[in-house]
């Protein structure tokens, strides 16, 4: 290995990257499906060729997704391996989420880069496709209890063979889904996008010639992994603990627990996961590479300027026990594993707090709160409407959280309004920040959202796959805990909430009546009673807290004119300090 300049890294990291990121563009671009085209869920990446690990990231698709990537690209190359080799022209496609997946809606295609006869790279694309069969259109299933209920499962298999495209492999698809014509134009818009990758890598690597790029690429974990042990080794040593809980399975109203024991031992550090709860009956359960993926984001979150790579993980151990709902293999369902993978990333940061306050940050919203409407239009035709929604981010030690932003599992974006409306017989009556819901501290947590839809076809069947109905979102360094989830949908008899908080299936709506989903806030950072009194009585001025929540939560009374009163305030947050 020759020695890089800095500047040559640099370049070359950064094209490396513009790669990544002009594949993440091409698909979102070209996509049928609104969750890729606006919704940003899917990613693209560069991953070693004998390996599989992440090497280069893109910045606008799901960091998650990336993570896991890095399994399914090492599936296909043990799959491979069996059938003789990778070839060139070959590009594999699958969506086991026991094999390097998330769940079943999200569809991989692997696509070897080769030059003189050798696979260079990988490149990967993942997306998440509208509708791939199961019980429930949309695929989130919330009463599911094998992977069957949720969706077709296709293993690693060739969709082109040394360069010839195979129509049935297509046709086995198209005919398991809802809507044939968006899994169409999703698929060939990820086949664009590698096409174009394999074009920009070609011709970077004409221009550095390959062994410049392969130094690079090998310079670049290394610094990862050398940031990582020196950042983890100013942590101090010990163990720290942390919990928190998923409101249920939507088979077995019962909490579930995800535990962390975080040891921080010189330049290393182990999550040891196994006190969690076992695997379940219903679809909360994720694989092993979603677990080690989850943790790969929250550890990005927090050693956020070390380079995106698999060189994040060397110093890091990992202790998941293979029956626990963390580690399971099929037939366990997986559906729901975006508001797992989201509690993985909690209690990270839970722990991280008790070490590293300065650090750590507190519980963003911790649901996707995935919403599925279906019916029929007037003219016969099937429509299929998917969604997921935003909620508040955690505050930190520098300022408030987000308001409205989008899972910490992703950079995706939450789907246009305008967008849903043109595309699917509902209307919005309500779009808006919801007040008090973010949770109280020095620094506030970022806020939640109202959300509620009417429905304007004669009929909608409604599924809701969420989480935090039950277990808000914990503050963290004295913070407190955000509002948690709540759901109602209306009846002929008025509006009703799910048994199981946050989970249901096959509720029939009709013409007029509306869905109102109210989103959990992020939690909050240090003692409220610490936060300056013009701040909360600034956030009453803008509707972000009540006067009551002010008072309450923060010690600040305010004047008729909503100025503080920093008498009262004063002895009302001396007589809380007492307590």
């Amino acid at each position: 290995m020759m020695a890089i300049d800095p500047v040559t890294l640099a370049i070359l990291k950064g094209r490396l990257e513009q790669i990544a990121d002009e594949m993440d563009a091409t698909l979102f671009r070209s996509a049928f499906n609104p969750i890729i085209a606006e919704a940003h869920d899917a990613s693209h990446g560069i991953y070693d060729a004998i390996t599989g690990e992440t090497l280069v990231q893109g910045k606008s698709g799901l960091p998650i997704f990336v993570g896991v990537m890095a399994f399914a690209v090492k599936a296909v190359i043990e799959k491979a391996a069996k059938q003789g080799g990778i070839n060139e022209g070959d590009v594999w496609i699958f969506n086991d989420p026991y094999d390097g997946g998330t769940h079943l809606s999200d569809f991989r295609l692997v696509k070897p880069v080769f030059r003189d006869g050798k696979v260079f790279c990988y490149l990967a694309s993942v997306g998440h496709w509208h509708d791939v069969g199961g019980n429930v259109p949309g695929n989130y299933n919330p009463a599911a209890t094998e992977c069957f209920q949720e969706g077709m499962l296709i293993p690693p298999v060739k969709l082109y063979d040394r360069g010839e495209f195979r129509q049935d492999i297509v046709d086995i698809l198209s005919a398991n889904s809802r809507l044939p014509l968006s899994l169409y134009g999703d698929l060939n818009g990820q086949i664009n996008a590698l096409e174009l990758g394999e074009k920009r890598m070609n011709a970077l690597l004409d221009e550095y010639k390959d062994a410049t790029v392969a130094d690079c690429l090998v310079e670049l974990k290394t610094r990862a992994a050398q940031m990582m042990w020196a950042q983890i080794s100013e942590l101090p040593s010990g163990t720290v603990s942390a919990e928190d809980f998923l409101d249920n399975d939507g088979i077995v109203d019962e909490p579930l627990k995800i535990a962390l024991d975080l040891t921080i031992d010189g330049n290393r550090m182990v999550l040891d996961f196994t006190r969690s709860s076992p695997a379940c009956a219903g679809p909360v359960n994720i694989s092993r590479s979603t677990a080690i993926a989850a943790c790969y984001v929250a550890l990005k979150h927090i050693f956020g300027d070390v380079p995106a790579n698999a060189g994040v993980l060397e110093p890091v151990e990992f202790r998941i026990d293979e029956d626990s709902l963390l580690s399971v293999k099929a037939p366990k369902p997986v559906g729901g594993y975006t508001e797992t993978i989201m509690r993985l990333i909690d209690v990270i940061f839970q722990a991280v707090a008790q070490i590293a306050p300065k650090d750590a940050m507190a519980c963003a919203y911790g649901t996707i709160n995935a919403l599925s409407l279906a019916g029929h239009r007037a003219n016969g035709q099937r429509w299929v409407m998917f969604s997921f929604f935003g909620g508040g981010h955690g505050a930190h030690s520098q300022g408030d959280g987000l308001n409205h932003g989008n899972a910490p599992i992703s950079t995706a974006t939450i789907p246009p309004l305008e967008i849903l409306e043109a595309a699917y017989p509902v209307r919005f009556t309500q779009w808006a920040l919801r007040p008090d819901s973010g949770g109280p501290g020095e620094y506030r947590g970022g806020l939640g959202a109202v959300y509620e839809i009417e429905l304007l076809e004669k009929q909608a069947d409604v599924f809701l796959f969420g989480e935090r109905g039950k277990f808000a979102p914990a503050g963290v360094v004295g913070g407190h805990a955000a509002a948690p989830n709540r759901f109602q949908f209306e009846q002929s008899d008025g509006f009703h909430t799910p048994p199981m908080a946050s989970k249901i299936v096959d509720i029939d709506i009709e013409r007029g009546q509306k869905l109102r989903l109210e989103s959990p806030g992020g939690g909050g950072y240090g003692d409220p009673l610490k936060r300056a009194p013009d701040s909360v009585a600034k956030d009453v001025r803008l509707g972000i807290v009540s006067p009551d929540q002010a008072k309450s939560e923060y010690g600040v009374v305010l004047s008729y004119d909503g100025s503080v009163d920093s008498a009262a305030t004063d002895n009302l947050r001396s007589s809380e300090a007492a307590k």
